[in-house]
């Protein structure tokens, strides 16, 4: 066995783990690493769990989309929220996470060797699971200020191609792409005959006034857009798994077959807490977003300071800034360095797919305001000092 291979090898490892293992070994370090909320599920959640207990039946196996009253009670947020109406034409599938909701969605629309255009930098997992499928990611730049080209998607359009990701608010970039050219990519789908997978993640994540589109929202687009969600992140959910996607229903029978072979059914423990989590107070969501909103005013505040040292692009959502780093130092070596000798812990641009040059993803969501100024004084300081070291 010891010359075995894989696909496996072909695939990019998770850079989060070995960041936080660098994080252990350097105790004290404040990360601005992983893209987290500091924030529990609201107490709706945890009341809805008796519920759940009381009937018996629950632990035996349930409907591989998801129980009926939180399909209902998606159907609704969606309709309120992102302005997509579920018809015959459309469904929601419930997932243990948006990332099984992208990994079915490309098990479900392509054959090994088939393209999926993604755009940089992108989001890591995605790239991964693009390969695990036996697929070929093929990237798209985005401009200067990380907004879509939709020509160059165009462009890097072939017959193998079947679908175009895109993520907004975005992670990493922290940038929500602007409604125009979200309608265009999606347009240039429908010409094509090509899905627009939309990975909206991050919807309510959005600041001074920015709006969040949904592209399955635009008119004669169900039929070939496929939206992801999350509750790990505006819920506090991280642990619970649950995520759900808006599917065209041609793709039902396709996406029920890898969800029953890889999880049979969502956590139905969790699908209740989820219920519970969706009847919270319009507060919940509001309080702890004005709060990040916060942290986030004082992150930028301080990286002010790296002006002339790293390129700033401005970022109305999510809770990332990508720092464009005027160094010839390799990106995760620089990363090590931050972590080892300045206690603050960032993520490398290069598993962005960012190769040519040094980026740095800061997360600042697990971040309050009587934390952040810590976090973000190292990381100014750690730069500082180590792109000028004579100063």
């Amino acid at each position: 066995m010891t010359n075995f291979t894989s696909r496996m090898q072909a695939v990019q490892s998770p850079i989060i783990p070995v960041v936080g293992e660098l994080i252990q070994n350097s105790p004290g370090t404040i990360s601005l690493g992983q893209g987290v909320v500091s924030y529990s599920p609201p107490p709706e959640a945890i009341e809805l769990l008796p519920k759940f207990l009381a009937d018996p039946a629950n632990n035996l196996y349930k409907a591989v989309e998801g129980i009926p009253p939180l399909l209902n009670a998606l159907t609704d947020k969606l309709s309120t929220f992102n302005k997509i109406e579920i018809t015959t034409d459309n469904c929601i599938v419930v997932t243990a996470g948006s990332n099984m909701a992208f990994m079915n969605a490309i098990l479900a629309i392509t054959s090994p060797g088939d393209e999926i255009i993604l755009n940089t930098p992108y989001y890591f997992n995605h790239e991964m699971a693009i390969a695990m499928a036996g697929c070929r990611a093929v990237l798209v730049e985005t401009d200067e200020n990380y907004q879509l080209r939709p020509e160059a998607i165009a462009q890097a359009i072939t017959p193998k191609t079947r679908a175009v990701v895109t993520i907004s608010p975005n992670n990493p970039t922290g940038v929500v792409y602007c409604e125009d050219l979200l309608r265009n990519v999606n347009q240039i789908c429908a010409n094509c005959g090509i899905y627009h997978i939309s990975d909206e993640a991050y919807e309510y994540f959005t600041y001074d006034g920015v709006k969040h589109v949904s592209p399955a929202s635009f008119a004669g687009s169900s039929e070939y857009t496929i939206s992801l969600y999350s509750l790990s992140k505006a819920y506090g959910f991280a642990s619970w798994r649950i995520g759900y996607m808006v599917i065209p229903k041609h793709l039902l029978v396709a996406i029920k077959k890898v969800q029953d072979t890889i999880l049979i059914c969502p956590p139905v423990v969790s699908q209740y807490a989820a219920l519970g989590a969706l009847q919270a107070k319009p507060e919940y969501l509001q309080d702890h977003i004005q709060a990040i909103a916060q942290v986030r005013q004082i992150v930028f505040d301080y990286l002010n300071q790296l002006q002339g040292l790293c390129t700033i692009t401005p970022a109305d959502g999510a809770f990332y800034v990508f720092l464009k780093v005027h160094t010839q130092i390799d990106a995760f070596t620089l990363v090590k360095q931050l972590i080892q000798e300045y206690k603050v812990a960032v993520i490398p641009g290069t598993t962005f797919g960012m190769e040519n040059g040094c980026y740095l993803r800061v997360a600042y969501g697990a971040l309050q305001k009587d934390t952040v100024q810590e976090g973000i004084e190292r990381l100014v300081q750690g730069l500082k000092t180590i792109l000028y070291p004579e100063k």
